[in-house]
């Protein structure tokens, strides 16, 4: 028999010990894995990033079906969860089944005590703001910050009761697993105008095309951090961007920054503001952040600001800085960190293609672009709805009705 409950979370909230949670660690750290040109996706820490449901696959590497059957204590199951230990602890994604890949050293992958706790409310909680500053205050390392497993135990996990558990978890995930595939939609179409871009104008080249610098299609813009001492110049109105905007940026349109200066603030800034289509380089530590810009914005020292001009697209530049980045970072140089200068990067050499091929090249993109922008926006809809969700069920917010069992 049920009846209708409604739950006050605040009001029934305990806590446990992280480790005390778990019925099982899948740790292979130890000696480098032997790896092979193909076979079985080894992920490393880079593919857990919290935008994302699943791991995702950037510069993995590969091992033989010797090896994953040998050299490993133990793999994921479908359902556990990959927890970063190093570099970025905290970084935690979801098992999918089936299991295609396989972990090695910087990560676990963690079973939860379904006895004791909802493995998806788990997950959740993992992911909120206050457990992942819990585990920031819990790092340890200088120079490559990493949590240790005997750490779990003082990690304190927020319990609630089972159907509220359920409750919490289920919307959490459903709401990621909306966000995942809108991101995997996104690398898709972006594959797809990449492909184009490299048969059209790689491929495909013509020894007639004209030939060129950058400096000859675009304008360069750089810019600059107002005095951090002066409070006049800050927390204004104006869209202001550093490359660490796009650090754990998943999209190509930049549709806000982190922080926002005041007219006076941009009054120290030459470049002034620099126009909505803006591709955005950052052109130091590291090199290879991109982005387009949906807003005005100013700029700090750490980009190289790209504005078009009518012959040549805002989403042409985009796709041929993609194309030539090995390029673009091999002209870099620095003693302490690597850095491209304005001055080195408009002398970069580009094959100008005929005004009418570029015309229809653009046609041909735009719809990607436009559906990636589309979804960009339902990912940052989707995505503030489930980072508030939770906070405001666990302070008694939001009351929830559920069904209890006698």
């Amino acid at each position: 028999m049920s009846e209708k409950g409604e739950a006050d979370m605040s009001s029934s909230l305990k806590y446990e010990t992280f480790g005390s949670l778990l019925i099982n660690v899948v740790d292979n750290r130890g000696k480098t894995c032997p790896t092979a040109d193909s076979g079985i996706p080894l992920i490393a820490t880079n593919c857990i990033v919290n935008n994302y449901l699943y791991p995702i696959y950037e510069k993995v590497r590969y091992i033989t079906e010797e090896t994953y059957k040998t050299w490993f204590r133990d793999h994921p199951r479908p359902g556990d969860m990959i927890f970063v230990l190093k570099g970025t602890p905290g970084r935690v994604a979801w098992v999918p089944d089936p299991v295609d890949f396989c972990i090695a050293q910087d990560m676990v992958a963690i079973r939860a005590d379904e006895g004791k706790i909802f493995p998806k409310y788990l997950f959740a909680v993992l992911r909120s703001d206050t457990i992942q500053q819990q585990i920031e205050g819990l790092h340890v390392g200088s120079l490559i910050p990493h949590f240790k497993k005997g750490d779990f135990d003082e990690l304190k996990i927020p319990i609630v009761e089972p159907k509220l558990q359920e409750f919490i978890g289920n919307q959490y995930f459903d709401l990621s697993l909306k966000i995942d595939l809108l991101h995997r939609q996104n690398k898709t179409l972006e594959a797809l105008a990449e492909t184009l871009f490299r048969q059209w104008f790689v491929e495909e080249a013509e020894e007639g095309w004209g030939e060129g610098k950058l400096a000859d299609v675009i304008t360069v813009k750089g810019g600059t951090t107002p005095s951090t001492k002066e409070p006049r110049y800050w927390n204004g109105t104006i869209y202001w961007t550093s490359p660490r905007d796009l650090s754990n940026h998943a999209g190509i349109f930049l549709f806000d920054t982190n922080q926002k200066i005041t007219e006076e603030g941009l009054a120290q800034i030459g470049s002034g503001l620099l126009p909505i289509g803006t591709v955005l380089l950052s052109s130091r530590a590291p090199i290879g952040y991109l982005a387009i810009t949906d807003i005005p914005v100013a700029i700090n020292q750490g980009y190289i600001g790209i504005v078009c001009d009518k012959h040549i697209s805002n989403y042409f530049i985009y796709l041929w800085c993609k194309q030539n980045m090995e390029t673009i970072k091999n002209a870099g140089n620095g003693s302490v960190f690597e850095e491209i200068s304005k001055g080195v990067f408009k002398e970069l050499d580009i094959i100008i293609p005929p005004k009418e091929q570029l015309n229809n090249f653009d046609i041909q993109v735009n719809s990607y672009f436009q559906k990636i922008r589309i979804n960009q926006k339902q990912i940052r809809t989707l995505e503030k709805l489930r980072d508030t969700l939770l906070p405001k069920l666990m302070g008694g917010e939001v009351r929830v009705e559920y069904e209890v069992d006698e």
